[in-house]
Protein backbone atom coordinates (compact mmCIF):
# COMPACT_ATOMS: atom_id res chain seq x y z
CA UNK A 1 0.00 0.00 0.00
CA UNK A 2 1.26 3.45 -0.86
CA UNK A 3 2.26 5.32 2.29
CA UNK A 4 2.57 8.78 0.77
CA UNK A 5 1.53 10.47 -2.47
CA UNK A 6 3.80 12.52 -4.70
CA UNK A 7 2.47 15.70 -3.10
CA UNK A 8 3.09 14.41 0.42
CA UNK A 9 6.61 13.26 -0.46
CA UNK A 10 7.37 16.63 -2.04
CA UNK A 11 6.09 18.42 1.06
CA UNK A 12 8.59 16.41 3.14
CA UNK A 13 11.45 17.78 1.04
CA UNK A 14 10.47 21.47 1.32
CA UNK A 15 11.77 24.06 3.74
CA UNK A 16 15.45 23.54 2.89
CA UNK A 17 16.15 26.01 0.07
CA UNK A 18 19.76 24.85 -0.29
CA UNK A 19 18.91 21.17 -0.69
CA UNK A 20 19.49 20.29 -4.34
CA UNK A 21 16.98 18.12 -6.18
CA UNK A 22 18.23 18.17 -9.77
CA UNK A 23 21.34 19.37 -11.60
CA UNK A 24 21.77 19.81 -15.33
CA UNK A 25 24.98 18.04 -16.29
CA UNK A 26 25.84 20.23 -19.28
CA UNK A 27 25.61 23.56 -17.43
CA UNK A 28 25.82 22.73 -13.72
CA UNK A 29 22.59 24.63 -13.09
CA UNK A 30 20.83 23.32 -9.98
CA UNK A 31 17.19 23.23 -8.87
CA UNK A 32 16.20 22.85 -5.22
CA UNK A 33 13.25 20.85 -3.92
CA UNK A 34 11.70 24.19 -2.92
CA UNK A 35 11.96 25.24 -6.57
CA UNK A 36 10.07 22.12 -7.59
CA UNK A 37 7.43 22.73 -4.95
CA UNK A 38 6.86 26.28 -6.21
CA UNK A 39 5.49 24.85 -9.46
CA UNK A 40 2.68 22.94 -7.79
CA UNK A 41 0.66 26.14 -7.34
CA UNK A 42 0.96 26.84 -11.06
CA UNK A 43 -0.43 23.41 -11.90
CA UNK A 44 -3.20 23.98 -9.40
CA UNK A 45 -4.09 27.15 -11.30
CA UNK A 46 -5.79 24.91 -13.84
CA UNK A 47 -9.43 25.33 -12.75
CA UNK A 48 -10.37 22.84 -10.07
CA UNK A 49 -13.42 21.80 -12.07
CA UNK A 50 -11.07 20.91 -14.90
CA UNK A 51 -8.69 18.96 -12.67
CA UNK A 52 -11.43 17.06 -10.90
CA UNK A 53 -12.87 16.23 -14.32
CA UNK A 54 -9.61 14.66 -15.44
CA UNK A 55 -7.41 17.09 -17.37
CA UNK A 56 -4.70 15.40 -19.43
CA UNK A 57 -1.74 17.62 -20.29
CA UNK A 58 1.35 16.84 -22.35
CA UNK A 59 4.87 17.74 -21.22
CA UNK A 60 6.88 18.96 -24.21
CA UNK A 61 10.01 20.25 -22.51
CA UNK A 62 13.58 20.15 -23.82
CA UNK A 63 15.02 21.59 -20.59
CA UNK A 64 15.59 18.54 -18.33
CA UNK A 65 15.34 20.59 -15.12
CA UNK A 66 11.99 21.97 -16.23
CA UNK A 67 10.79 18.53 -17.30
CA UNK A 68 11.65 16.89 -13.99
CA UNK A 69 10.10 19.71 -11.97
CA UNK A 70 6.88 20.03 -14.00
CA UNK A 71 6.41 16.26 -14.00
CA UNK A 72 6.49 16.06 -10.20
CA UNK A 73 4.41 19.22 -9.75
CA UNK A 74 1.72 17.95 -12.12
CA UNK A 75 1.47 14.62 -10.30
CA UNK A 76 1.26 16.45 -6.97
CA UNK A 77 -1.55 18.66 -8.33
CA UNK A 78 -3.56 15.69 -9.59
CA UNK A 79 -3.19 16.36 -13.30
CA UNK A 80 -2.70 13.40 -15.64
CA UNK A 81 0.37 13.96 -17.81
CA UNK A 82 1.80 12.47 -21.00
CA UNK A 83 5.50 13.08 -21.79
CA UNK A 84 6.25 14.14 -25.37
CA UNK A 85 9.53 13.90 -27.24
CA UNK A 86 10.90 17.48 -27.45
CA UNK A 87 12.80 16.52 -30.60
CA UNK A 88 9.69 15.19 -32.32
CA UNK A 89 8.24 16.82 -35.40
CA UNK A 90 5.01 18.78 -35.27
CA UNK A 91 3.22 15.92 -36.99
CA UNK A 92 4.54 13.34 -34.52
CA UNK A 93 3.47 15.46 -31.55
CA UNK A 94 -0.04 15.82 -32.92
CA UNK A 95 -0.35 12.08 -33.53
CA UNK A 96 0.74 11.26 -29.97
CA UNK A 97 -1.30 14.09 -28.45
CA UNK A 98 -4.50 13.02 -30.18
CA UNK A 99 -3.86 9.34 -29.41
CA UNK A 100 -3.50 10.05 -25.70
CA UNK A 101 -6.39 12.52 -25.56
CA UNK A 102 -4.48 15.62 -24.47
CA UNK A 103 -6.30 18.83 -23.62
CA UNK A 104 -3.17 20.95 -23.49
CA UNK A 105 0.63 20.69 -23.68
CA UNK A 106 3.16 22.59 -21.59
CA UNK A 107 6.03 23.49 -23.91
CA UNK A 108 9.26 25.47 -23.85
CA UNK A 109 9.45 25.50 -27.65
CA UNK A 110 9.25 28.84 -29.43
CA UNK A 111 8.72 27.14 -32.79
CA UNK A 112 5.46 28.53 -34.22
CA UNK A 113 4.99 25.39 -36.30
CA UNK A 114 4.86 23.28 -33.13
CA UNK A 115 2.43 25.60 -31.37
CA UNK A 116 0.19 26.00 -34.43
CA UNK A 117 0.07 22.24 -34.97
CA UNK A 118 -0.92 21.59 -31.37
CA UNK A 119 -3.57 24.29 -31.40
CA UNK A 120 -4.91 23.04 -34.73
CA UNK A 121 -5.42 19.59 -33.20
CA UNK A 122 -7.37 21.04 -30.25
CA UNK A 123 -4.38 20.78 -27.87
CA UNK A 124 -3.87 24.10 -26.08
CA UNK A 125 -0.18 25.20 -26.11
CA UNK A 126 0.80 26.31 -22.59
CA UNK A 127 4.02 28.27 -22.08
CA UNK A 128 6.30 26.61 -19.53
CA UNK A 129 7.23 29.96 -18.01
CA UNK A 130 3.67 31.31 -17.67
CA UNK A 131 2.66 32.22 -14.09
CA UNK A 132 -0.59 30.27 -14.38
CA UNK A 133 -2.68 28.39 -16.90
CA UNK A 134 -6.34 28.72 -17.73
CA UNK A 135 -7.39 25.99 -20.12
CA UNK A 136 -10.58 26.61 -22.06
CA UNK A 137 -13.68 24.86 -20.79
CA UNK A 138 -14.54 21.62 -22.56
CA UNK A 139 -15.66 18.11 -21.75
CA UNK A 140 -12.86 16.69 -19.55
CA UNK A 141 -12.32 13.00 -18.92
CA UNK A 142 -10.57 10.69 -16.48
CA UNK A 143 -11.26 11.97 -12.98
CA UNK A 144 -8.24 11.75 -10.68
CA UNK A 145 -7.21 13.08 -7.32
CA UNK A 146 -3.63 13.11 -6.02
CA UNK A 147 -2.66 9.66 -4.83
CA UNK A 148 -5.55 7.85 -6.51
CA UNK A 149 -6.32 6.16 -9.86
CA UNK A 150 -7.11 5.58 -12.54
CA UNK A 151 -4.13 7.26 -14.23
CA UNK A 152 -1.41 9.75 -13.38
CA UNK A 153 0.84 9.12 -16.36
CA UNK A 154 -0.04 8.08 -19.90
CA UNK A 155 2.79 6.53 -21.89
CA UNK A 156 3.06 5.19 -25.40
CA UNK A 157 5.31 2.19 -25.92
CA UNK A 158 8.35 2.60 -28.14
CA UNK A 159 6.86 0.46 -30.87
CA UNK A 160 10.27 -1.07 -31.71
CA UNK A 161 8.67 -4.48 -32.31
CA UNK A 162 5.18 -3.47 -33.46
CA UNK A 163 2.42 -0.87 -33.20
CA UNK A 164 2.79 1.39 -30.12
CA UNK A 165 0.43 0.77 -27.20
CA UNK A 166 -1.17 3.42 -24.99
CA UNK A 167 -0.36 2.58 -21.38
CA UNK A 168 -2.02 4.31 -18.40
CA UNK A 169 -0.18 4.15 -15.05
CA UNK A 170 -1.54 5.21 -11.69
CA UNK A 171 0.36 7.15 -9.06
CA UNK A 172 0.27 4.04 -6.86
CA UNK A 173 1.99 2.02 -9.58
CA UNK A 174 4.62 4.68 -10.27
CA UNK A 175 5.53 5.18 -6.63
CA UNK A 176 5.49 1.44 -5.92
CA UNK A 177 8.24 0.97 -8.50
CA UNK A 178 10.14 4.09 -7.41
CA UNK A 179 10.24 2.76 -3.85
CA UNK A 180 11.39 -0.64 -5.10
CA UNK A 181 14.21 0.99 -7.09
CA UNK A 182 15.29 3.22 -4.20
CA UNK A 183 15.29 0.25 -1.83
CA UNK A 184 17.16 -2.03 -4.22
CA UNK A 185 19.88 0.58 -4.85
CA UNK A 186 19.92 1.66 -1.18
CA UNK A 187 19.42 5.29 -2.10
CA UNK A 188 19.39 7.97 0.56
CA UNK A 189 19.82 11.75 0.92
CA UNK A 190 23.59 11.48 0.51
CA UNK A 191 23.36 9.79 -2.89
CA UNK A 192 23.59 11.59 -6.22
CA UNK A 193 22.64 9.78 -9.40
CA UNK A 194 23.41 10.61 -13.00
CA UNK A 195 20.73 9.77 -15.57
CA UNK A 196 21.51 11.04 -19.08
CA UNK A 197 18.36 9.27 -20.34
CA UNK A 198 15.41 11.03 -21.99
CA UNK A 199 12.69 12.13 -19.59
CA UNK A 200 9.89 11.18 -21.96
CA UNK A 201 10.61 7.48 -21.29
CA UNK A 202 9.51 5.48 -18.24
CA UNK A 203 13.05 4.73 -17.06
CA UNK A 204 14.13 8.34 -16.64
CA UNK A 205 10.81 9.33 -15.09
CA UNK A 206 10.62 6.53 -12.49
CA UNK A 207 14.12 5.13 -11.93
CA UNK A 208 15.56 8.63 -12.12
CA UNK A 209 13.15 11.38 -11.06
CA UNK A 210 10.64 9.57 -8.83
CA UNK A 211 13.25 7.41 -7.10
CA UNK A 212 15.15 10.59 -6.21
CA UNK A 213 11.96 12.06 -4.70
CA UNK A 214 11.25 8.90 -2.71
CA UNK A 215 14.82 8.70 -1.38
CA UNK A 216 15.26 12.44 -0.84
CA UNK A 217 18.45 12.20 -2.89
CA UNK A 218 19.56 14.28 -5.89
CA UNK A 219 19.89 13.55 -9.58
CA UNK A 220 21.98 14.89 -12.44
CA UNK A 221 20.01 15.03 -15.70
CA UNK A 222 21.02 16.03 -19.21
CA UNK A 223 19.46 16.88 -22.56
CA UNK A 224 21.52 14.16 -24.22
CA UNK A 225 24.37 11.78 -23.52
CA UNK A 226 27.86 13.04 -24.34
CA UNK A 227 30.67 10.51 -24.31
CA UNK A 228 33.33 13.24 -24.29
CA UNK A 229 32.02 15.03 -21.19
CA UNK A 230 30.41 12.13 -19.31
CA UNK A 231 33.14 11.40 -16.78
CA UNK A 232 34.00 15.06 -16.19
CA UNK A 233 30.36 15.65 -15.20
CA UNK A 234 30.50 12.61 -12.92
CA UNK A 235 33.59 14.04 -11.22
CA UNK A 236 32.32 17.63 -10.97
CA UNK A 237 28.95 16.65 -9.49
CA UNK A 238 30.36 13.94 -7.20
CA UNK A 239 28.03 11.29 -8.63
CA UNK A 240 27.63 8.04 -6.67
CA UNK A 241 25.55 5.92 -9.08
CA UNK A 242 24.74 5.82 -12.78
CA UNK A 243 21.45 5.12 -14.55
CA UNK A 244 22.45 3.88 -18.00
CA UNK A 245 21.37 1.76 -20.95
CA UNK A 246 23.47 -0.76 -22.92
CA UNK A 247 24.03 1.67 -25.81
CA UNK A 248 25.75 4.13 -23.44
CA UNK A 249 27.71 1.42 -21.62
CA UNK A 250 28.92 0.14 -25.00
CA UNK A 251 30.13 3.60 -26.06
CA UNK A 252 31.92 4.19 -22.75
CA UNK A 253 33.57 0.77 -22.85
CA UNK A 254 34.53 1.05 -26.53
CA UNK A 255 38.03 0.32 -27.77
CA UNK A 256 38.66 4.00 -28.51
CA UNK A 257 37.87 5.22 -24.99
CA UNK A 258 41.50 5.18 -23.81
CA UNK A 259 43.08 3.43 -20.85
CA UNK A 260 43.40 6.35 -18.42
CA UNK A 261 41.30 6.06 -15.22
CA UNK A 262 38.01 7.88 -15.58
CA UNK A 263 37.72 11.06 -13.46
CA UNK A 264 35.44 10.48 -10.48
CA UNK A 265 34.85 6.79 -11.21
CA UNK A 266 36.25 5.78 -7.83
CA UNK A 267 33.25 7.48 -6.17
CA UNK A 268 30.68 5.62 -8.30
CA UNK A 269 29.49 2.48 -6.52
CA UNK A 270 27.39 1.04 -9.36
CA UNK A 271 26.04 1.52 -12.86
CA UNK A 272 22.47 0.36 -13.39
CA UNK A 273 21.70 -1.05 -16.84
CA UNK A 274 18.19 -1.35 -18.28
CA UNK A 275 15.97 -0.97 -21.37
CA UNK A 276 17.72 -3.59 -23.54
CA UNK A 277 19.92 -6.70 -23.23
CA UNK A 278 23.54 -6.01 -22.24
CA UNK A 279 26.15 -8.22 -23.87
CA UNK A 280 28.32 -10.08 -21.37
CA UNK A 281 31.51 -9.01 -23.15
CA UNK A 282 30.46 -5.35 -23.01
CA UNK A 283 29.70 -5.54 -19.28
CA UNK A 284 33.09 -7.12 -18.60
CA UNK A 285 34.95 -4.47 -20.63
CA UNK A 286 33.16 -1.66 -18.77
CA UNK A 287 33.82 -3.13 -15.33
CA UNK A 288 37.50 -3.84 -16.03
CA UNK A 289 38.11 -0.42 -17.56
CA UNK A 290 36.39 1.72 -14.92
CA UNK A 291 36.19 -0.48 -11.84
CA UNK A 292 32.44 0.21 -11.60
CA UNK A 293 30.17 -2.83 -11.16
CA UNK A 294 27.20 -3.07 -13.52
CA UNK A 295 23.80 -4.02 -12.07
CA UNK A 296 21.72 -5.57 -14.84
CA UNK A 297 17.96 -5.12 -14.59
CA UNK A 298 14.85 -5.81 -16.63
CA UNK A 299 11.69 -3.79 -16.97
CA UNK A 300 8.96 -2.51 -19.24
CA UNK A 301 6.56 0.41 -19.38
CA UNK A 302 3.61 -1.81 -18.45
CA UNK A 303 5.28 -2.46 -15.06
CA UNK A 304 6.13 1.22 -14.45
CA UNK A 305 9.72 0.26 -15.33
CA UNK A 306 11.60 -2.22 -13.11
CA UNK A 307 10.62 -5.91 -12.91
CA UNK A 308 13.80 -7.72 -11.91
CA UNK A 309 17.27 -6.63 -10.82
CA UNK A 310 20.50 -8.28 -9.81
CA UNK A 311 21.22 -7.85 -6.10
CA UNK A 312 23.86 -5.16 -5.59
CA UNK A 313 27.12 -6.97 -4.88
CA UNK A 314 25.75 -10.40 -5.80
CA UNK A 315 25.07 -10.46 -9.55
CA UNK A 316 24.80 -13.56 -11.69
CA UNK A 317 26.43 -13.16 -15.10
CA UNK A 318 23.91 -13.43 -17.92
CA UNK A 319 20.94 -12.90 -15.60
CA UNK A 320 18.72 -9.83 -15.32
CA UNK A 321 18.26 -10.61 -11.64
CA UNK A 322 15.47 -11.58 -9.30
CA UNK A 323 11.94 -10.11 -9.10
CA UNK A 324 11.73 -6.88 -7.10
CA UNK A 325 8.19 -6.45 -5.71
CA UNK A 326 6.77 -8.04 -8.89
CA UNK A 327 5.63 -11.64 -9.44
CA UNK A 328 7.40 -13.37 -12.35
CA UNK A 329 6.78 -16.77 -13.89
CA UNK A 330 7.76 -18.68 -17.03
CA UNK A 331 5.06 -20.54 -18.95
CA UNK A 332 4.72 -23.04 -21.78
CA UNK A 333 2.60 -22.65 -24.92
CA UNK A 334 -0.58 -23.38 -22.95
CA UNK A 335 0.39 -20.68 -20.38
CA UNK A 336 1.10 -23.20 -17.66
CA UNK A 337 3.97 -22.41 -15.30
CA UNK A 338 7.12 -24.44 -15.90
CA UNK A 339 9.84 -25.32 -13.43
CA UNK A 340 13.34 -23.92 -12.98
CA UNK A 341 15.63 -24.37 -15.95
CA UNK A 342 12.80 -24.61 -18.48
CA UNK A 343 12.50 -21.97 -21.20
CA UNK A 344 9.19 -20.31 -22.01
CA UNK A 345 7.24 -17.07 -22.09
CA UNK A 346 7.84 -14.57 -19.28
CA UNK A 347 4.71 -13.29 -17.50
CA UNK A 348 4.33 -10.76 -14.69
CA UNK A 349 1.75 -9.47 -12.22
CA UNK A 350 1.72 -7.19 -9.20
CA UNK A 351 0.88 -3.75 -7.86
CA UNK A 352 2.96 -1.93 -10.47
CA UNK A 353 1.69 -3.90 -13.48
CA UNK A 354 -0.91 -2.17 -15.65
CA UNK A 355 -4.34 -3.75 -15.80
CA UNK A 356 -5.28 -2.49 -19.25
CA UNK A 357 -4.29 -0.58 -22.35
CA UNK A 358 -6.22 2.37 -23.74
CA UNK A 359 -7.79 2.59 -27.14
CA UNK A 360 -6.22 5.15 -29.52
CA UNK A 361 -7.83 8.56 -29.49
CA UNK A 362 -7.59 9.12 -25.77
CA UNK A 363 -10.56 7.00 -24.80
CA UNK A 364 -10.10 5.41 -21.39
CA UNK A 365 -12.20 2.48 -22.55
CA UNK A 366 -10.02 -0.57 -21.86
CA UNK A 367 -8.42 -2.56 -24.63
CA UNK A 368 -8.45 -6.29 -23.82
CA UNK A 369 -5.05 -7.71 -22.98
CA UNK A 370 -3.98 -11.33 -23.08
CA UNK A 371 -4.13 -11.97 -19.35
CA UNK A 372 -5.07 -15.13 -17.49
CA UNK A 373 -7.69 -15.30 -14.76
CA UNK A 374 -4.84 -14.87 -12.30
CA UNK A 375 -3.96 -11.46 -13.73
CA UNK A 376 -0.71 -12.49 -15.42
CA UNK A 377 0.52 -10.20 -18.21
CA UNK A 378 2.65 -11.72 -21.00
CA UNK A 379 5.74 -9.59 -21.57
CA UNK A 380 6.54 -11.01 -25.01
CA UNK A 381 9.97 -12.07 -23.74
CA UNK A 382 11.32 -15.61 -23.62
CA UNK A 383 13.40 -16.72 -20.68
CA UNK A 384 13.99 -19.15 -17.85
CA UNK A 385 14.22 -19.00 -14.07
CA UNK A 386 16.90 -20.84 -12.13
CA UNK A 387 16.37 -22.60 -8.82
CA UNK A 388 17.12 -19.39 -6.90
CA UNK A 389 14.65 -17.27 -8.87
CA UNK A 390 17.15 -15.48 -11.13
CA UNK A 391 15.70 -14.68 -14.54
CA UNK A 392 17.64 -15.27 -17.76
CA UNK A 393 16.25 -13.76 -20.97
CA UNK A 394 16.97 -15.49 -24.26
CA UNK A 395 14.97 -13.34 -26.66
CA UNK A 396 11.60 -12.03 -27.78
CA UNK A 397 8.79 -14.27 -28.95
CA UNK A 398 8.36 -12.20 -32.10
CA UNK A 399 12.12 -12.17 -32.80
CA UNK A 400 12.53 -15.96 -33.05
CA UNK A 401 13.83 -17.04 -36.47
CA UNK A 402 12.35 -20.26 -37.90
CA UNK A 403 15.05 -21.75 -40.15
CA UNK A 404 13.56 -24.86 -41.71
CA UNK A 405 11.85 -25.85 -38.46
CA UNK A 406 14.89 -25.04 -36.28
CA UNK A 407 14.23 -22.17 -33.87
CA UNK A 408 17.02 -19.59 -33.67
CA UNK A 409 17.23 -17.01 -30.89
CA UNK A 410 18.92 -13.82 -32.23
CA UNK A 411 20.42 -12.97 -28.84
CA UNK A 412 22.58 -16.10 -28.82
CA UNK A 413 24.20 -15.05 -32.10
CA UNK A 414 24.49 -11.42 -31.00
CA UNK A 415 26.41 -12.44 -27.87
CA UNK A 416 28.96 -14.24 -30.03
CA UNK A 417 29.42 -11.21 -32.29
CA UNK A 418 29.64 -8.76 -29.40
CA UNK A 419 32.38 -10.84 -27.79
CA UNK A 420 34.67 -9.31 -30.43
CA UNK A 421 36.01 -6.07 -28.89
CA UNK A 422 35.82 -4.33 -32.28
CA UNK A 423 32.02 -4.71 -32.46
CA UNK A 424 30.04 -1.96 -30.72
CA UNK A 425 26.56 -3.21 -31.68
CA UNK A 426 25.07 -6.33 -33.24
CA UNK A 427 21.53 -7.15 -34.33
CA UNK A 428 20.35 -10.41 -35.87
CA UNK A 429 17.03 -10.71 -37.72
CA UNK A 430 15.34 -13.23 -39.95
CA UNK A 431 15.48 -12.76 -43.72
CA UNK A 432 12.98 -14.51 -46.02
CA UNK A 433 14.39 -17.61 -47.75
CA UNK A 434 12.66 -19.53 -50.57
CA UNK A 435 13.27 -23.03 -49.16
CA UNK A 436 13.85 -22.83 -45.39
CA UNK A 437 11.45 -19.93 -44.73
CA UNK A 438 13.90 -17.69 -42.87
CA UNK A 439 17.63 -17.39 -42.37
CA UNK A 440 19.51 -15.29 -39.81
CA UNK A 441 21.44 -12.26 -41.03
CA UNK A 442 23.55 -10.03 -38.81
CA UNK A 443 24.10 -6.28 -38.87
CA UNK A 444 27.04 -4.99 -36.85
CA UNK A 445 28.59 -1.65 -36.05
CA UNK A 446 32.35 -1.45 -35.60
CA UNK A 447 34.23 0.85 -33.24
CA UNK A 448 35.78 3.93 -34.78
CA UNK A 449 39.16 3.19 -36.26
CA UNK A 450 38.38 -0.37 -37.36
CA UNK A 451 39.47 -0.74 -40.98
CA UNK A 452 38.50 -3.39 -43.51
CA UNK A 453 34.81 -4.20 -43.39
CA UNK A 454 35.05 -7.34 -45.49
CA UNK A 455 37.89 -8.64 -43.36
CA UNK A 456 35.97 -7.97 -40.16
CA UNK A 457 32.86 -9.69 -41.52
CA UNK A 458 34.93 -12.73 -42.52
CA UNK A 459 36.58 -12.95 -39.10
CA UNK A 460 33.20 -12.67 -37.38
CA UNK A 461 31.87 -15.45 -39.60
CA UNK A 462 34.75 -17.68 -38.47
CA UNK A 463 33.97 -16.82 -34.84
CA UNK A 464 30.38 -17.94 -35.42
CA UNK A 465 31.57 -21.18 -37.04
CA UNK A 466 33.48 -21.98 -33.87
CA UNK A 467 30.79 -21.01 -31.38
CA UNK A 468 27.47 -21.88 -33.07
CA UNK A 469 25.74 -24.87 -34.62
CA UNK A 470 25.44 -24.67 -38.40
CA UNK A 471 21.73 -23.72 -38.44
CA UNK A 472 22.38 -20.78 -36.08
CA UNK A 473 25.19 -19.21 -38.11
CA UNK A 474 24.30 -15.98 -39.94
CA UNK A 475 23.86 -16.40 -43.68
CA UNK A 476 25.42 -12.94 -44.04
CA UNK A 477 27.18 -10.47 -41.75
CA UNK A 478 26.83 -6.84 -42.79
CA UNK A 479 29.05 -4.14 -41.30
CA UNK A 480 26.73 -1.12 -41.41
CA UNK A 481 27.28 2.62 -41.00
CA UNK A 482 24.32 3.04 -38.64
CA UNK A 483 21.41 1.08 -37.23
CA UNK A 484 17.94 2.56 -36.67
CA UNK A 485 17.43 3.15 -32.96
CA UNK A 486 15.12 4.95 -30.55
CA UNK A 487 16.07 7.76 -28.13
CA UNK A 488 17.45 5.34 -25.51
CA UNK A 489 19.56 3.50 -28.08
CA UNK A 490 17.24 0.51 -28.33
CA UNK A 491 17.48 -0.83 -31.85
CA UNK A 492 14.29 -0.81 -33.91
CA UNK A 493 14.24 -4.42 -35.05
CA UNK A 494 11.11 -3.96 -37.15
CA UNK A 495 12.99 -1.49 -39.36
CA UNK A 496 15.98 -3.80 -39.64
CA UNK A 497 13.68 -6.66 -40.66
CA UNK A 498 12.36 -4.45 -43.45
CA UNK A 499 15.94 -3.63 -44.48
CA UNK A 500 16.78 -7.33 -44.60
CA UNK A 501 13.67 -8.24 -46.55
CA UNK A 502 14.27 -5.52 -49.15
CA UNK A 503 18.08 -5.84 -49.17
CA UNK A 504 18.16 -2.04 -48.68
CA UNK A 505 21.33 -2.18 -46.63
CA UNK A 506 23.81 0.54 -45.67
CA UNK A 507 27.05 -1.39 -45.99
Amino acid sequence: MMTASTGELLAMRLGHPDRVAFVEGATGLALSWDGVGALVERWQSIPSTTRSGGCRVGLHLADPLAMAAHYLAALAAGVTVAPLNPAGTAGELVVQGVATGLSGAVTDSDDPEIRDALAGAGIEPLSADAPSWDLPARSWRLARRPGTGPAALVMTSSGTTGAPKIIPLTEVQLLHTARAVAGHLDLGPEERGYSPLPLFHINGLVVGVLAALVAGSSLVVDRRFSRSSFWSVVERERVTWLNLVPAIITLLAGAGAGDRPAPGAERVRLARSASAPLAAATRERFEVRFGVPVVETYGMTEAASQITANPVGAPRPGSVGVPVDVDVRVVDGARRAVGPGNTGGVEIRGTSVTTTYWAPGGSDAPVPRMATAGGWLPTGDIGRLDADGYLYLVGRADDVINRGGEKVQPREIEEVLLADARVSAAVVVGRPHPTVGEEPVAYVLADAGVAGRQRLAAELARRCETALSRFKRPAEIIVADTLPAGPTGKVRRSEIRRMAASADVAS
